[in-house]
């Protein structure tokens, strides 16, 4: 089924519209195509076209937010097992081809303030990182039915791909001014982006991506998520929000629990793909803060793995009187795992349609 703009914020906002949502986020892990392959799926259930997800009409904001840096990226070294880039911020980047789709950075362009002051140019704001023409094209998108999506980068994401998960960490404590001055500046520049923007266009989801927890918990705790990220979260939602936008939506894997509180201070209010296996439960997440949050994934991609009466059980559990009738769109917590039989895939794309339908 394909939902409309309005339709979508309607259900996002707990308002019943008649039907449930469910959807496949991240699609096959690397492997996995070749192992159905040889178990007789088609090319459409390879593809996952021959399951009839929910999909909704949408399309991103044309304005460019990222990191602006003039570097020419390229290949240094290409073989059967990795591939080393020099990626849009100069930094050496390593793909192993058997297991991954995201290259990890080698090294990191921010140490210190020193170094981040010979950088700082990438985020400030100039008049080419907004496109007046398109803006008007995605308006009259919107007016047809589309959703319009703008994504910021991450008050955790973005420091961390300029520092390195560890040096952002002791930077916290070491150079608590580096990282403020970071999120300062993207913030103004994204405040600048979006003054040009709401002259022409209404923003109906704001998101970034994040990716800051593991299974023992998040890398930012309740202290350094209030004092970096919120008044970067806040400066952009403050402003969005006023301008008609309804929904802020943070993409972190991992266990994320101990600072829902401080992201919902944050503006967000609505997260994925919230893994099971890390401790994130969608039904007791519904339990504690009710309408407060929107809900995406939430589905044990594990359960995958066992037998159909594993699938029937993970199902019967996370869909219920609680996380059905709005807030929840319903669908595995991350890309289906290799080992995953075909079958299996089968039975659960049936099964959770004659349980939602």
């Amino acid at each position: 089924m394909i939902w409309d703009r309005e339709k979508y914020l309607a259900h996002c906002r707990f308002q019943y519209t008649g039907d449930e949502m469910f959807t496949e986020i991240f699609g096959l892990l690397v492997g996995l195509e070749d192992q159905w392959g040889s178990q007789g799926a088609t090319k459409e259930e390879i593809d996952l076209t021959a399951f009839d997800w929910d999909k909704t009409l949408s399309t991103g904001c044309p304005v460019d937010l990222k990191a602006i840096t003039g570097i020419k990226q390229g290949i240094i070294e290409d073989n059967s097992e990795f591939t080393i880039n020099i990626d849009h911020m100069g930094r050496k980047t390593k793909l192993i081809k058997k297991a991954a789709t995201i290259p990890l950075p080698l090294d990191y362009p921010v140490k210190n303030a020193d170094d981040w002051h010979k950088i700082k140019h990438w985020y400030e704001f100039n008049e080419n990182r907004v496109d007046r023409e398109a803006l008007l094209s995605t308006a009259k998108m919107r007016e047809q039915g589309y959703l319009v999506h703008l994504w910021i980068p991450g008050g955790f994401d973005e420091p961390r791909q300029l520092m390195g998960d560890e040096n952002l960490c002791i930077a916290c404590y070491e150079q608590p001014d580096l990282i403020e001055d970071i999120l300062d500046t993207i913030g103004e520049t994204v405040h600048k982006v979006l003054e040009r923007v709401t002259d022409v266009l209404t923003i109906d989801v704001l998101e970034t991506h994040d990716d800051m927890a593991g299974k023992s918990g998040p890398l930012f705790g309740p202290a350094q998520v209030d004092r970096f990220m919120k008044p970067y979260y806040r400066k952009v939602w403050d402003f969005l929000s006023q301008s008609g936008c309804t929904l802020f939506c943070q993409d972190s894997d991992g266990n994320i629990s101990p600072i829902i509180n401080n992201l919902l201070e944050c503006g967000v209010n609505f997260i994925y793909p919230n893994e099971p296996a890390a401790g994130m439960d969608i039904v007791e997440i519904r339990k504690r803060y009710g309408d407060r949050i929107c809900l995406k994934g939430g589905i044990d991609k594990f359960s995958l793995l066992g037998s159909k009466d594993d699938i029937r059980k993970e199902l019967e559990y996370r869909i219920n009187s609680l996380t059905k009738g709005g807030g929840t769109i319903f669908a595995l917590d991350h890309r289906i795992p290799n080992g995953v039989h075909i079958d299996n895939y089968r039975y659960y794309a049936k099964l959770i349609k004659e349980m939602l339908r």
